[in-house]
């Protein structure tokens, strides 16, 4: 059984996290026992949930690994970044460029205290508590100002978060604001929880949203994350289940079942 965290006190640990959910799922101990209890229910319903979420994570490995070796990218903003696990993305970037710079960003004040203390010692990558629809805050706020130079490319991450956007938040015209105001040769990598069956979109949805409290928003269909990248440049292979981006190996976990999948991909700003 996971050990129970600290958090502080203004904190309902009766109520799911979608972060600390995902921490389960990756095999964290970085979460409490109503987050478990929602993870169980969803692997009824929907089993390949654990792969996916592990599958998932090699994909923001390997999507950082290309943008720093391959296009030269030294500056990361990950957009709901959630706990800090294994191969972070300042851990990979770094490993790269130990100049390269990461902005987190995320709403929970748990994360905000696990990924300071994490990089307490780590003057080129900050984590800050902010909703990452708040794309004026997060770009202006001083710790952003610090290590980001918004005059240079910047790869914006929103990697399986933006299923937590709610339709009438319109995170389509999220991503094109935030694309707007990157320089040329910037990159946007977006992926989301999508299924092609209305009943799995249903049901999860409604049952993520009871969960926690409301803090989510769709399961949507994969021509709607298409959606999102209208007009953009996509690197190869284009959208795609996340596993099949560029896979560097055979190791990645099978998904046996397909009821939803991560799809998504890396569009660049010209």
């Amino acid at each position: 059984m996971a050990r129970e965290l600290w958090s502080p006190e203004a904190i309902d640990t009766t109520v799911p996290s979608v972060a600390r959910m995902y921490d389960y799922f990756l095999g964290g101990s970085d979460n409490y026992e109503s987050d478990r209890v929602a993870c169980a229910h969803l692997l009824e319903q929907v089993p390949s949930t654990m792969t996916l979420a592990v599958n998932n994570r090699h994909f923001l490995r390997r999507v950082v690994r290309v943008l720093a070796g391959e296009y030269g990218i030294r500056q990361f903003v990950d957009h709901g970044s959630g706990l800090p696990t294994q191969d972070n993305v300042h851990q990979v970037a770094q490993s790269v460029d130990p100049q390269s710079a990461v902005v987190y960003v995320d709403n929970d004040p748990i994360v905000l205290a696990h990924g300071r203390a994490m990089l307490e010692e780590n003057d080129r990558t900050t984590v800050i508590q902010a909703d990452m629809r708040d794309t004026d805050g997060i770009f202006g706020h001083p710790e952003t100002r610090r290590l980001i130079d918004f005059d240079r490319p910047v790869a914006a991450l929103f990697v399986s978060v933006l299923h937590c956007i709610p339709d009438e938040d319109d995170p389509a015209g999220l991503i094109r604001d935030v694309a707007r105001r990157l320089a040329p040769g910037s990159f946007l990598v977006v992926c989301q929880l999508v299924s092609e069956r209305e009943d799995i979109r249903t049901f999860v949805t409604d049952f993520m949203a009871k969960a926690t409290g409301g803090h989510w928003g769709r399961v949507r269909e994969s021509r709607e994350v298409a959606g999102f990248l209208d007009g953009m440049e996509l690197l190869d292979p284009g959208l795609v289940e996340v596993s099949t981006w560029r896979p560097d190996n055979d190791l990645a976990p099978t998904q046996l079942t397909d009821e939803w999948v991560e799809w998504g991909g890396v569009a660049r700003i010209g």
